[in-house]
């Protein structure tokens, strides 16, 4: 009985393992391609990648389910794959286009966006140099919210917290990497303040979703157990 009980829940384990670290890395590879972008919504500029928003309450969860190191591995595991990505589509611009494809500036299209000197590689850069830095300062910031006295307080508000650190650090390192002598400075300060609105109202949006998972760090000693 206890061994089924114990396969069952390994079962569950891998399961969650898998939808939060592949979840994560899918929302960061389609808002790097959808950031090349930039738009307009009302008063606010910015890119594209909207829903990049949620990878910091996603983080949290696999934070609170899988443990600090995997957070942490998660987080440069995306970097890598979004570099691989980055690369095989360069690939792909390199290789000959069919005749009708080009007529109708198929090809040109293709190099703007994913070409080395495209938007997509800058793109990954600016998202990998942002992305690294602001999900392993969220990382911290939760790690010493989960350990420390303020643990006993609602989870929410770690989320809130952790995100409150990393967002701005996020959206400054992104929208001067990534936009840069692209747009105007005007430009970049309304898309760096659109950012942080845009970013603070999903993170807010989202903040429920740290209560679909167990609390079960599997990684540190220093970490709570379930």
């Amino acid at each position: 009985m206890n061994e089924t009980r114990e396969t069952t829940l390994a079962g569950e384990s891998i399961s969650a393992a898998v939808i939060l670290i592949g979840g994560y890395i899918a929302i960061q590879m389609i808002s790097d391609i959808a950031a090349t972008k930039a738009i307009v919504l009302g008063p606010l500029t910015m890119d594209g990648g909207i829903i990049y928003s949620l990878t910091f309450t996603w983080r949290d969860l696999i934070h609170k389910r899988l443990g600090i190191q995997a957070a942490r591995a998660t987080i440069l595991l995306a970097a890598v794959i979004n570099v691989v990505m980055t690369l095989y589509l360069w690939l792909v611009v390199q290789l000959p286009p069919t005749a009708d494809y080009a007529a109708i500036g198929g090809q040109e299209a293709w190099a703007f966006i994913f070409g080395l000197e495209g938007m997509l590689p800058r793109i990954v850069f600016a998202s990998i140099v942002a992305e690294v830095l602001a999900e392993l300062t969220d990382t911290e910031v939760y790690r010493l919210w989960v350990t420390r006295r303020t643990r006993a307080l609602p989870q929410w508000m770690r989320v809130l917290v952790s995100n409150a650190v990393s967002i701005p650090l996020d959206s400054a390192l992104f929208v001067v990497i990534a936009f840069a002598g692209v747009l105007s400075a005007q430009e970049l300060t309304n898309m760096f303040a659109s950012n942080i609105v845009t970013k603070g109202v999903l993170s807010l949006a989202s903040v429920w979703l740290i209560y679909l998972v167990r609390e079960r760090a599997v990684s540190s000693a220093r970490e709570p157990l379930a």
